[in-house]
């Protein structure tokens, strides 16, 4: 049975390599041109991880807010010329994004080194990736090749496509399956809440609009008597006020789904990911082992950092990433 376990990891990886070689990516293309870019990064992220231990979710975070809106191209980073509100970052639902500072930060450093090599949309992944294995997760191993959008998005563009605060499992799956993921790892992305915080705004409808009886539904009534508390009414504006995801918030483990079933789950898709039949025995099987979630986790994500993106002679290698060439 493990033979059969370990063949069927091994087939599931040399698929996905041949997927996204012919998506124009590789695990190789900086062999050459740039080799020590990935020691690059991992060197310029050690102080920010080390010095603000809030950054590896919000570098997640920043991912997934890019590869939503028009595919990983690096287009959430991008400020408009003359100093008005960023197009892309100005949706409200990219409420809380951070850290694109950073990235800018690490693209001049890789700059010194391989000017015109690298990508934005690359090196944003890396830092993703980085901060998984930071954090307690699994080393991912990812293609590259990405190129960043010559153009700003709009934040119209971004409301329309990044899901809402109330997201449910329907909308859940229906976001992964498009990029090409499988329901369970679907249910694996949405792992990465295992790590970071909510802010109290994003679930301000669970709490102050509970469905029947007066109480948050799939909600543990001390869990939500603890939510409450932690977010009275008058500071769900607040952009300072929130709660962290569950009590080991800055470690990459599988409590987020424990935590699920025992009617733990903050946001509302964290809620029915575990009594919805589709998922719940997903959640139930990662909650009992964490090395099937980190192997399901590593193969969404490089689906979800190899969805839509620009390669070949598509878009361009930005010099800054806040700015369009």
């Amino acid at each position: 049975m493990d033979h059969l376990k370990k063949l069927s990891t091994v087939l599931c990886f040399l698929l996905l390599q041949f997927g996204v070689e012919g998506r124009g990516l590789s695990y190789s293309i900086y062999q050459k041109s740039c080799p020590q870019v990935e020691d690059i990064v991992r060197a310029a992220l050690g102080p920010i991880f080390l010095s603000d231990p809030s950054s590896p979710p919000a570098f997640l975070r920043l991912l997934f807010h890019d590869c939503q809106v028009q595919g990983c191209d690096a287009s959430i980073l991008v400020d408009p010329a003359g100093g008005k509100k960023p197009l892309e970052m100005a949706s409200s639902k990219n409420f809380g994004v951070r850290k694109r500072e950073s990235i800018s930060l690490i693209k001049s450093v890789v700059e010194a080194q391989c000017p015109g090599t690298v990508s934005c949309a690359d090196i944003l992944v890396m830092a993703a990736r980085d901060a998984v294995a930071f954090s307690g997760g699994p080393w991912i191993k990812v293609p590259f090749g990405r190129r960043d959008s010559s153009r700003a998005t709009s934040y119209k563009l971004a409301d329309a496509l990044l899901p809402p605060a109330n997201l449910d499992v329907n909308g859940l799956l229906q976001i992964f399956t498009q990029k090409g993921m499988t329901i369970k790892e679907a249910v694996a992305i949405i792992g990465a809440h295992t790590i970071g915080i909510t802010h109290c705004l994003n679930i301000r409808d669970r709490l102050q609009r509970p469905e029947g009886g007066g109480r948050a539904r799939g909600m543990e009534p001390g869990f939500e008597a603890f939510l409450r508390l932690s977010c009275p009414e008058g500071s769900l504006i607040s952009n300072s006020t929130f709660v962290v995801n569950d009590p080991s918030a800055f470690t990459f483990d599988n409590h987020y789904y424990s935590n699920a079933m025992h009617g733990r789950g903050i946001l509302r898709v964290d809620a029915e990911v575990s009594s919805d039949s589709r998922t719940a025995p997903i959640v139930s099987s990662f909650a009992a082992d964490q090395s099937e979630f980190f192997r399901a986790f590593a193969s969404a994500f490089v689906k979800l950092s190899t969805s839509g993106v620009l390669t070949g002679n598509q878009g361009v290698i930005r010099k800054s990433c806040n700015r369009l060439d």
